[in-house]
Parts: C-alpha cells; sequence; structure tokens
C-alpha cells in the first residue's frame, strides 16, 4: 500500500519543479513531467480500486508524520486508504491525468504552460491530501488548498478583469461556507476530544440525545455539529445560497472547468459527508436539512440552465443540479447512491466539459450557442463524444437491459428518494422535474449547437479571425450572455470552417465516452445493490442495507418515471429547436417576466450585490476617504510632515548668511534673556 505515497505526492513533486521551473524548463518538458506524473498516479489508483472491487482490498493507514501535538490535540499526518477513498483515487487520478493530456492542445497557443501545468498539479495534490485524511485537520489542509489551486486556476488569465473577478469571488463565497467548516471542526474537537476521523466515528452514536450551548441557547449536540460542517459543503459543492462563484468559475480555461468544477473539487462537499455520514445518521434535523438544500439546489439550478446560452455556463449549471441529487441522495441515507453518481457524473460531466472546449477550439473561441449550428459535420469525432455525454446525463437506458452512465446512477437516486419516505418523496418529484429540465437543456445544447443551418457568420469573433491571420487572444475572450429574443444571429459560414481538434484533445474525449457509456453498466452492483454494496464499502460509509433492498422494490411506474421525463425533455427541445425554430422566441414574448427571472439567474448575484456588496464597498469607502485619507493622513504623516515643511521654510529664512544678521539675533536674544532675569 506504499504505492499511495507516490499517488499522492507524485503530483505535489511535479507542481514544484514546473512551478518553480518555469520557463527554464521550456513548455515540453514541464509538460511531459506533470502529466507523466498523473498518469501514473492514475496507473497506480485503478489496482487499489479493483482490488476493493473484488473483494481483497482492505483498509489501511500509511503514516507520513506527526504534524501538532499540543495537550488534548494530536494530527499525525497519514493517509487513510479505504473504499471511500479508492473511489475518489480513481476519480481524481483519471480526470486529471486526461486534463492534463487535452490541455497539451487547447492551452498549446498560451505563453505561460508551465504555470498552468504546475496549478493543475498543485490543485490534483491537495484534492488528493483531501480524500486521504485520516483526520478532521488535514482535510481541512486539502480543503483549503483546492481553494486556493482553483483561485489560481479561474484568474489563470490574470490580464483579463472578469477572470479576476470570477476568482475573487469564488475565494470569498467559499471562505464564508469555511468559517461553517472550520467551526464544524473546533466544535467537533470540543465535543470528541479528538480530530481523528474514526475515533469521532466511533464514539458519535454515543453522543445521540445530548446537547451543547451555542449562541446563547442549548441545542442537539450531532445537529449544531453537522449543520456546521455541511455549511462547508454547501460552499465547496456551490449548493443553493453560496452557489454564485461556479457559473463565474467558467472564466478559467475550459480544461480548469472539467477538472474543477465538474468532477472533483465541488464534489468535495458530497465526499465529506458521505466520510461522515455516522455523524449524520446521528440527527433527523441535519439530513433533513441536507435533503432539502439537495433538491432545492436541483430544481434551482436545472431552470437556470435552460435559458443559458454560453455553452460552458449551461453545463456549469448542469453541474449544481447534479450536485444536488447527490446530496438530498446524502440526506434521504442513501450514501452509496450519491457516491456512485459522484464516480459516474465525474466522467460524463468532464466529457461534456472538455467536449465544449473541443467546440470552442473549433469555433475559434465563441462560446455563445447561437452562433453555432450544423457542426456535427464539421466536427464528427467532437460530436459523438458530446451525444455520449449527453446520453449518460440525460439517463438513456432500457431497464434490465442496458443504460449509460446516468441512466443507472441518477435513478438509483431517485427511486432510494422515494423509497425513503417523507422528505425524500419530496425529493423524488423535484428530482423527476430536473431530470425533465435536464434532459431539455441537454438536448437543446445538442441541436443548437450539432444541427440547424451554420450561423457562425454573425459572430465578433469568427469574422475577426477572418480579418486577423493570427487569431483571437484567448486571454481577451469575454463570456457574454444575450436574450434569445434580443439578439438573432445571422446564417450562413461567412467564409469559416470549424476544424476538428488535435489527437491530445480527442484521446481524453474517447477514454471518457467509455466512462460515460459503460460506467454505470459495470459498477452498479457494486455500489448501491444491497448485497453486493454492503461487501463493498465495507464500512467505510453509513450504509443503508435496507434503504437499499426497498429501492430496488419501488413501483414499476417509479422507475419508468425518468425515462418518460427524458424523451419528454427530448421531444420539447426537438419540437423548439429543430421542428419549430419560431417556439424560443414565442415562448419569451408570453413569458417573458418567467424567462428573464431565469436568465438572470433568480437574480442572487443582484440580491447579494445589494445586500453585501454594496454596502461592502460603501463601509471600505468611508474607512478609505474619511478615516485613512481625512483623519490619519492629514492629522498623521501628511499633517506632521506639513509641520515641519512649513517649519522649514520659515527656519530657512533666519539662515541669510550674513554676519551682521546672526549678531543681531545674538543680541536680542541676550536682552530677551536678561529681561526675563531681571523680571525674575
Amino acid at each position: 500500500m506504499n504505492a499511495i505515497l507516490f499517488i499522492v505526492f507524485l503530483p505535489l513533486v511535479a507542481a514544484i519543479i514546473a512551478g518553480f521551473g518555469n520557463r527554464v524548463l521550456g513548455n515540453t518538458v514541464a509538460k511531459s513531467l506533470t502529466t507523466g506524473a498523473l498518469f501514473v498516479s492514475c496507473l497506480l489508483s485503478w489496482p487499489i480500486f479493483l482490488s476493493f472491487m473484488g473483494g481483497t482490498g482492505h483498509a489501511e493507514v500509511v503514516p507520513v508524520l506527526d504534524f501538532i501535538k499540543s495537550g488534548n490535540l494530536d494530527v499525525s499526518w497519514a493517509l487513510r486508504v479505504d473504499t471511500l477513498t479508492a473511489v475518489m483515487l480513481v476519480v481524481i487520478t483519471t480526470v486529471s491525468a486526461l486534463v492534463h493530456l487535452y490541455s497539451w492542445g487547447y492551452m498549446d497557443e498560451d505563453p505561460d504552460q508551465p504555470r498552468f501545468f504546475a496549478y493543475l498539479c498543485l490543485f490534483t495534490f491537495a484534492m488528493l491530501m483531501l480524500v486521504t485524511a485520516d483526520n478532521l485537520v488535514q482535510m481541512f489542509f486539502g480543503w483549503e488548498g483546492v481553494g486556493l489551486a482553483s483561485y489560481l486556476l479561474i484568474g489563470f488569465w490574470f490580464k483579463k478583469p472578469s477572470a479576476n473577478a470570477a476568482a475573487i469571488k469564488a475565494f470569498v463565497v467559499n471562505r464564508v461556507g469555511d468559517l461553517g467548516f472550520m467551526m464544524g471542526i473546533f466544535g467537533t474537537f470540543l465535543v470528541f476530544g479528538t480530530i481523528s476521523i474514526p475515533e469521532i466515528l466511533a464514539a458519535a452514536p454515543g453522543m445521540a440525545g445530548s446537547t451543547i450551548g451555542f449562541l446563547g441557547y442549548r441545542f442537539d449536540t450531532m445537529t449544531v455539529l453537522c449543520l456546521l460542517l455541511f455549511v462547508g459543503a454547501m460552499g465547496k459543492s456551490a449548493q443553493l445560497g453560496l452557489h454564485t462563484w461556479l457559473p463565474d468559475a467558467m472564466e478559467g480555461p475550459t480544461p480548469v472547468s472539467a477538472l474543477i468544477h465538474a468532477a472533483t473539487m465541488v464534489t468535495a462537499g458530497v465526499f465529506m459527508v458521505c466520510r461522515l455520514s455516522p455523524m449524520f445518521e446521528m440527527s433527523p434535523t441535519a439530513l433533513g436539512f441536507v435533503t432539502f438544500i439537495g433538491a432545492a439546489t436541483c430544481f434551482f439550478a436545472a431552470t437556470v440552465g435552460t435559458t443559458q446560452t454560453d455553452i460552458k455556463r449551461v453545463i456549469a449549471y448542469s453541474t449544481c443540479s447534479q450536485l444536488g441529487y447527490m446530496f438530498f441522495a446524502a440526506g434521504v441515507g442513501a450514501y452509496g447512491a450519491a457516491m456512485f453518481h459522484l464516480f459516474t457524473h465525474a466522467f460524463f460531466k468532464a466529457l461534456l466539459f472538455l467536449g465544449a472546449g473541443s467546440v470552442i477550439h473549433a469555433m475559434h473561441h465563441e462560446q455563445d450557442m447561437r452562433f453555432y449550428g450544423g457542426l456535427r459535420k464539421e466536427i464528427p469525432l467532437t460530436f459523438w463524444a458530446m451525444l455520449a455525454g449527453t446520453l449518460a446525463i440525460t439517463g438513456v437506458g432500457i431497464i434490465n437491459v442496458f443504460g449509460f452512465a446516468g441512466f443507472y446512477s441518477k435513478d438509483g437516486i431517485l427511486e432510494a428518494a422515494f423509497a425513503a419516505g417523507g422528505g425524500g418523496k419530496v425529493a423524488f418529484y423535484i428530482g423527476i422535474f430536473a431530470a425533465l429540465l435536464t434532459s431539455f437543456y441537454s438536448w437543446r445544447l445538442m441541436f443548437l449547437t450539432f444541427w440547424g443551418k451554420p450561423r457562425w457568420a454573425a459572430s465578433e469573433h469568427i469574422q475577426h479571425a477572418l480579418h486577423d491571420a493570427h487569431g483571437h487572444d484567448d486571454h481577451a475572450h469575454d463570456d457574454h450572455a444575450h436574450d434569445d429574443h434580443h439578439h438573432a444571429p445571422a446564417t450562413g459560414t461567412g467564409g469559416y470552417h470549424p476544424h476538428e481538434s488535435p489527437l491530445t484533445m480527442l484521446i481524453p474525449l474517447g477514454v471518457l465516452s467509455m466512462g460515460a457509456i459503460f460506467a454505470g453498466f459495470l459498477f452498479h452492483h457494486s455500489f448501491i445493490d444491497a448485497e453486493h454494496g454492503a461487501a463493498f464499502w465495507n464500512g467505510s460509509i453509513a450504509f443503508n442495507t435496507h434503504l437499499m433492498h426497498a429501492m430496488h422494490e419501488v413501483p414499476l411506474w417509479v422507475k419508468l418515471a425518468p425515462g418518460i421525463v427524458m424523451l419528454t425533455g427530448l421531444f420539447i427541445a426537438w419540437r423548439a429547436y429543430i421542428v419549430n425554430t419560431d417556439i424560443p422566441e414565442k415562448f419569451v414574448a408570453q413569458f417573458g417576466v418567467l424567462y428573464d427571472f431565469l436568465l438572470n439567474k433568480w437574480y442572487f448575484d443582484q440580491l447579494y450585490n445589494l445586500i453585501f456588496v454594496k454596502p461592502a464597498f460603501a463601509i471600505g469607502r468611508f474607512f478609505w476617504k474619511r478615516g485613512d485619507q481625512g483623519t490619519i493622513d492629514r492629522f498623521g504623516p501628511n499633517g506632521l510632515a506639513a509641520l515641519v515643511v512649513k517649519g522649514g521654510q520659515y527656519s530657512a529664512r533666519l539662515q541669510s548668511g550674513y554676519l551682521a544678521s546672526y549678531a543681531f539675533v545674538m543680541l536680542i536674544g541676550l536682552a530677551a534673556a536678561a529681561t526675563w532675569a531681571m523680571t525674575r
């Protein structure tokens, strides 16, 4: 099991060498080093995962070093490897390795490639530290590490103001969630006297029914701790209320979106809840809150995704919605189903993001889908990859025969929610409606991009490409969200012809397509089957065998419902964007208020800007203008400096250089002294 040391630390070593070596090493060496390190980590991770699949793997803790010892606080750096860790290892290293390879083609013209690949490796190391953590402090180290790396990657094109703003927004919003996470860690140590995860989980049942003082009142101990920890998950996994950073994070390069904001970092909150699931099982209130937030996020993000025109933002809101599925699965106690959807989602969502990057690459960095059309014949390999991802996310399949990845994982979540009853049934109906919207906006994306007449001539970026042989500088590219009814793109190619991406971008698409097609079919028994699942997870999560039995025995209509709404969403999108393309315009004309509400993302950004951002800027300006400049500078440095200058000016007048003047001053001084002496 010492392989785990190589898996975790190889990306760190590669990041340090590529980062500090930078242009001294050159692009090829830096890219080869970082990509090679990730592929080695990936190759070492799969045997560990397969050993748990085959029943031969066993949980193990590999010590690294002693970190902090202070009183009862003992933080020993160690790497925990169990089934939950093994699942996350293959997700992180596989997606990261493929993203590294994909970036060879996508970032080929960027002048600062070593820095980019070093940041990717740093992020991967931080995420690996998070999922192998044996205690909460180590988990927090990885938690904050991925936050730092995401800030660096989102703002990688630092000359682009919108990228800098998005990076700051992501950093600040995550700090809000992390405050709750820190308080949860502090409270857990206060209650249990340890930050060792195995010790905490073993002692959790003993805290059932106990209370703790918080904000001047007494509350159930486990409810307080779990809710505080979950606030951290809400920030990291972009749940409703702390979700606003995720769509803006699309300002970073597309490989960043695929790695951080689809497959790994945003799933950290789901991983944390599942890792600490024995704690959450002690608080029905906390689980109910997790279910509510997950279902609300699932619904909210799906509604917003139906109106977006930027191809990356559609997929970003899709990510937000799919994370909601994972959380309400955890909320009803189906942690295995939550992790299964995390597993399959990593493949098909990374595929969709990288496929979108291939489309953007072909369209000379144009991201507005209304300027696409007819691309399936121009970039056929990208089309087939995106089609596989769309079939996976919409859950296409035939019961007891075969299905794409989402067919098994998302449908499993919906069946578990229905079987759980109570709030789970509410989450089931919300999830079914969100599945309808998911099918609609996913097929809308496909139809606008790959079918219909070419609409490239209207794109400013394409026109710029035709007039500039050097092409477009992606550093300066801004994403523009236009209203469908405010701008009608012209048709025609304008002399521009899209081109297929290079092999370094197509190979990752092919591998991820295999995951999107077969991951659900191959692994669903191990993850969510009642008998196999209990043996597979082997105590690494709170596996509810009774619920897993019940989810397979739900009524037939419950199993058919996801397929029915998938076909319904497909039909609506086909009618609106293939058969009768006037339907969207008519809908907007009739339901303009609703359309604007969804297009503006329920006005969360405007609300937060009014409540938090503007008052914060006003307070900052007050202390800057009135406090710093008006008071401190005026009466402090500037005031004293002005006094010294004035005094110097008056003193200079006395320094005339004439002996008679100095004698006269001395005489006046002696006369004044004599007068003072006589009056005494």
